[in-house]
């Protein structure tokens, strides 16, 4: 990212935030009007995504608004208070499978923080992540499924794309566009429709939910998912693994939600999207072995 787009997206952000009461009042005053109002509201919507110039490692637009240092900061911030919290398992020989792991996946990036910390923490819930900043936290519940070092690659593989391919920034992003958006928007209906104000920003909130916000977080889910294959197989990991790996997730849950009404795809949808990159990451996998990338981390 230019260092022009982060001044932009900055500078951006801070006038629009120390404008926006002013805008709702002035929107509020004038909402009888509605050429003013919806004027107002496509001006609003050009700038929020004009403001985002991004695009993701598997050449996906985003809307990112937020500066990266920033994010990262967040991130740092967000894993200090997690350590914290959390309890760190100090066991020597799972610390090193898991480093083992993190790192031959650290290895291969060509982008993405200069540093990474890895960090595994005793709890029974099945669960991983990766933060701005480069950050990685691993469950100890999460072994329970991923039964081998392929398996975890393929988890690690898969939060490291997310801290990639920027999604925090994106989300945070999408979150403050359309706080905004739904502001303005129910400025008008309040004094427009015949409805209730509590019916309207319900509905209104309902359909941002499901309309925006979700279908994005299974976007990231999937992107994630390419990226993380990528990784992987490019470390030296068997790819056909991350297969594996969902299935043992898929009997591990008792229950999952639809995938309409959930931030993640199903676990079927998941399997189906890997095998139709698997082609890819096993060339990728096979020139990796041929470098002499054969991780024993086990």
């Amino acid at each position: 990212m230019s260092s022009n787009c982060v001044d932009a997206k900055e500078d951006y952000v801070n006038k629009f935030m120390k404008n926006k009461t002013r805008l709702i009042h002035l929107i509020s005053r004038n909402s009888h009007h509605f050429a003013f109002w919806k004027i107002i509201l496509i001006g609003v919507i050009c700038c929020l995504f004009s403001a985002g110039c991004d695009t993701s490692p598997t050449g996906r637009r985003q809307l990112t608004l937020l500066p990266d240092e920033q994010v990262n900061a967040i991130g740092e911030q967000s894993f200090i208070a997690l350590k914290r919290k959390g309890e760190i398992e100090t066991n020597p020989r799972l610390n090193a499978y898991v480093d083992c792991v993190a790192g031959a996946i650290i290895e291969v990036l060509s982008e993405g923080p200069s540093q990474w910390e890895v960090a595994v923490f005793r709890d029974s819930s099945v669960n991983a992540f990766a933060l701005p900043g480069g950050k990685i936290g691993i469950n100890t519940g999460l072994l329970e499924v991923a039964t081998n070092q392929h398996q975890l690659a393929a988890v690690i593989g898969h939060e490291v794309g997310h801290v990639l391919a920027n999604h925090s920034n994106e989300r945070l992003s999408q979150e403050f566009a359309v706080d905004i958006l739904l502001s303005l928007i129910y400025m008008f209906f309040a004094d427009e429709s015949n409805i209730s104000d509590d019916i309207a920003i319900a509905a209104l909130g309902l359909g941002a939910q499901f309309g925006v916000l979700l279908p994005f977080s299974r976007t990231h889910e999937s992107e994630s998912d390419v990226i993380g294959l990528e990784l992987m197989a490019q470390a030296g990991f068997d790819p056909r693994q991350s297969v594996s790996l969902w299935r043992n997730m898929e009997r591990a849950s008792q229950r999952q939600p639809l995938e309409f009404m959930s931030t993640h795809p199903s676990h079927d949808t998941r399997i189906e999207d890997l095998n139709a990159q698997m082609d890819q990451a096993n060339r990728l996998f096979e020139s990796a072995r041929a470098q002499g990338r054969r991780p024993s981390c086990d």
